[in-house]
């Protein structure tokens, strides 16, 4: 399901923003974006993610955010004194004139970090950690998380709402194929009968054969085990979106199962029908497990 979540803390000396966002997908598929600084706590967010995610396509973003005022740039001294020693030395060696400025070094690699503007640069790997731990950064994941998780509940139960209109459809359409289809045996019944007198009106009936006849086109013709099973499906179906199902097991992976478990029975219904006003409630059946099939693949 789609969401989005965001939570700021400390992690050391910093203070970061995390954003998530999360879009339907029928796996979980994680893209976990930090500053170069916090790169080696990658597994640990991942981890994070997935004790409240199960499915989706999930972006992790973590910034490190600065004071009002604060520009942002830092000078690493000890590099800066480093680089001085270095190129002393040098130029003593080698005889050199020339003095070595302020300009000089500062244009040294990685002596000046510069401040973000927006977007994607706010990640910053240049940006010191300051500190702070994997615990630390976890916890603001988690909280960002948990807000994310939130507003996947109330989509739930929208969705869950939506579903249910769908299913109680299909239940409708369900119950007319029940009714219905003791009132087809009885028709082919009198057409067999109909049919034998055409085709023979000078031979007498033998009732004993045409009994079998009939007896073997009724179980041909019987969906009773199939509607039974399609019942059962809808019944275990209520109880997983209700949550009564099993609490460890994903409910959307649930759902799709038994949605499927229920488009094959009404295949099997549609093939024995022979009857075009059960052929019409099979395909409205189906129609509504296909929409149905669209949500569940995006629950979790």
């Amino acid at each position: 399901m789609t969401g989005f979540g965001a939570a700021t803390g400390a992690v050391g000396r910093a203070q970061v923003n995390v954003e998530i966002r999360a879009v339907n997908h029928r796996f979980f598929n994680p893209s976990v974006r930090l500053p170069s600084s916090y790169s080696q706590w990658e597994a640990e967010v991942r981890e994070t993610l997935r004790r409240h995610i199960t499915r989706g396509h999930v972006t992790a973003v973590v910034r490190i955010e600065r004071s009002t005022g604060d520009p942002g740039i830092a000078i690493d001294e000890p590099r800066f004194a480093a680089y001085v020693e270095r190129l002393s030395a040098l130029r003593d060696r080698y005889g050199l004139g020339g003095d070595i400025d302020l300009a000089t070094v500062l244009r040294m690699p990685y002596v000046v970090a510069a401040p973000a503007s927006n977007g994607d640069e706010a990640l910053d790997g240049a940006l010191p950690a300051d500190g702070g731990s994997a615990r630390e950064l976890c916890a603001v994941v988690d909280a960002a998380a948990r807000a994310l998780s939130a507003m996947r509940d109330t989509e739930g139960a929208r969705l869950a709402t939506y579903v249910e209109d769908r299913l109680a459809l299909v239940d409708a359409a369900l119950s007319r194929i029940g009714e219905r289809a003791p009132e087809r045996l009885t028709r082919q019944r009198t057409r067999l009968r109909e049919a034998v007198r055409q085709l023979a009106p000078d031979i007498v009936i033998d009732e004993q054969r045409l009994a079998q006849e009939i007896a073997i086109l009724a179980d041909k013709l019987d969906v009773t085990e199939e509607i039974d099973r399609f019942r059962a499906h809808v019944a275990a179906f209520r109880d997983a979106l209700a949550g009564r199902g099993d609490p460890d097991q994903p409910i959307g992976k649930r759902l799709g199962f038994l949605v499927q478990e229920m488009l094959r029975e009404a295949n099997t219904t549609g093939a024995k029908a022979a009857d075009a006003s059960i052929l019409h409630d099979v395909v409205a059946i189906k129609e509504e497990l296909e929409r149905i099939r669209e949500q569940v693949d995006n629950l979790e």
